[in-house]
């Protein structure tokens, strides 16, 4: 391919057009803001030391409800969990909770940076999310970057399942994407051991869903990571959304009837015997365990088992 069509093969915005954008942005802005009006308790709780390191929490009546995480996208450079906050209006309406975190964008981090302020997130979530009225098993999901970090930070020991959203597992064609990279800066070790396509699969449930009207690179992407883990005999549904482009997609996640929603709550039927306390004292026992064996990779997990269907919709 030419440089031209290597940067539009990613470029999302492009296919669609920038006006269509906007409008959705705003659009979702407004629901996200009236959304953050009405729950506003438990919002902007920082996790680390950063402007953007804080989570916003939506419990549940139920603590023991499910907590649908949303990590949100914008090619690691742009969005905010303000926007997005909208996301969890789905599983809010079938009894869950919800949260969604956010993380330092390029050029002030780059995708390492990133990568670990989002597992000190997930530290944080685990220690304090009762706190908060949230003891349920936590299903990890994100949309394009969000659902790159998804797949990515699967292996982390609060992390229960996941649902990747419309993202990019191979980081290599982005470097050829300067809408893209000029901000990112990908190195090669990021490239390497960030990539989900290049590392070892985690064994824990990820389904992973794209629209068909995406653009044929990115719904390659998505189809090569589900069949990547299909071969290593790991659980997760591939979830093809008609008709949906990579913005139209996220309007699935805002009512409760949806088939994404369907699959987020299908994952969280299949958590039975897992709470954030549960989750929180598997990750600290996972910290002693690296801290005397420096040898071992921290997005290394056991098997979850068999698991049966709760009660939670």
């Amino acid at each position: 391919m030419s440089a031209n069509e290597k940067n539009a093969a990613y470029n999302n915005v492009a296919d669609v057009g920038p006006d269509f954008v906007a409008d959705k942005t705003r659009r979702w802005l407004e629901a996200s803001t009236k959304l953050r009006a009405q729950h506003s308790r438990h919002l902007n709780l920082a996790y680390a030391n950063y402007e953007r390191t804080a989570w916003d929490f939506y419990p549940a009546t139920d603590p023991n409800a499910p907590c649908y995480v949303h990590l949100h996208g914008g090619y690691w450079q742009r969005g905010s969990k303000e926007i997005y906050a909208c996301m969890v209006q789905g599983v809010l309406a079938r009894g869950w909770s919800a949260a969604l975190p956010g993380y330092t964008l390029a050029p002030l981090a780059g995708l390492t940076q990133i990568v670990a302020e989002l597992r000190r997130a997930l530290d944080w979530f685990g220690d304090h999310a009762a706190e908060h009225g949230i003891t349920g098993p936590l299903v990890l999901s994100g949309w394009s970057a969000g659902g790159h970090l998804t797949a990515t930070l699967l292996g982390h020991p609060i992390v229960a399942a996941g649902l990747a959203l419309s993202g990019v597992f191979d980081l290599a064609p982005l470097r050829d994407s300067p809408h893209v990279n000029d901000l990112l800066q990908l190195t090669d070790e990021e490239v390497a051991t960030l990539s989900p396509v290049r590392i070892p699969s985690v064994d824990k449930p990820l389904c992973v869903a794209y629209g068909t009207a995406e653009l044929p690179h990115m719904i390659a992407s998505s189809r090569q990571f589900h069949t990547l883990r299909v071969a290593a005999g790991l659980h997760g549904d591939l979830v093809p959304i008609v008709d949906c482009n990579h913005f139209t997609i996220l309007d699935e996640l805002t009512t409760s009837d949806s088939l994404l929603v369907d699959t987020i709550c299908r994952l969280g039927r299949s958590l039975k015997g897992w709470s954030a306390k549960t989750l929180c004292r598997r990750r600290r026992s996972d910290t002693r365990e690296t801290s005397t064996s420096p040898s071992r990779n921290r997005a290394t997990v056991r098997p979850l088992g068999d698991r049966s269907p709760t009660a939670h919709r």
